[in-house]
């Protein structure tokens, strides 16, 4: 459904993002963003001149290369635009976010490695973004790792432990009382009449 229909109104700025994520031959996963941010109206630019409408302000792009478990093996950045000549200088500094493990604690490490003016703004904010298709990318082969692991569990008649899921809580679907989680993980309703018990 779209949104309700606006004011009238005219266009300023345009960012587009894309992020894919890909499944390398070597075994690894490559999760690839490219920023591009344009004007609706010409301006001038101390290191550039005259910008013209659509024409590039920033075009960045960002590659992590990550681990089935999310730890990130390189990361690497370039500019095809930028509005000041001194900006690329910061892409050969995202090669310290390698070593990192995407999860808790991820943004706060970032911003130790290339917060403010060791690296860029704008692909600073794309992390969080790639994060996330990151889990998104590999979901579903983590996941499958989980049934046959489970599997074998179950087959030599052991018992499955009941870790909380990662994504529990993480959003309205995944509330700990929604009918998703409670259709995902039965065991929740177990947990949470056990809680009220206790209450």
């Amino acid at each position: 459904m779209p949104l309700s229909p606006p004011a009238p109104r005219e266009m300023l700025h345009r960012r587009e993002i894309d992020i894919r994520g890909w499944r390398r031959e070597d075994g690894l996963y490559d999760i690839e963003a490219y920023l591009l941010d344009t004007k609706a109206h010409p301006f001038e630019n101390e290191d550039r001149g005259t910008i013209r409408p659509g024409e590039p302000l920033h075009g960045l792009w960002l590659r992590l290369t990550v681990r089935e478990d999310m730890e990130i093996v390189s990361a690497e950045a370039s500019s095809d635009h930028t509005p000041y000549a001194v900006c690329p200088s910061a892409a050969p500094n995202f090669a310290r976010l390698a070593g990192l493990r995407i999860g808790a604690g991820f943004n706060r490490a970032v911003a130790e490695r290339v917060g403010g003016a060791l690296g860029c703004t704008h692909l600073r904010e794309v992390l969080g973004q790639m994060a996330t298709v990151a889990f998104q990318t590999l979901y579903p082969i983590r996941a499958q790792r989980e049934r046959e692991e489970t599997a074998r569990i179950l087959a030599g008649g052991g018992a499955v432990p009941k870790r909380r899921p990662a994504m529990l809580g993480s959003c309205i679907a995944y509330a700990p009382d929604s009918p998703v989680s409670l259709a995902r993980w039965p065991w929740l309703k177990d947990a949470a009449a056990k809680d009220q018990a206790a209450e």
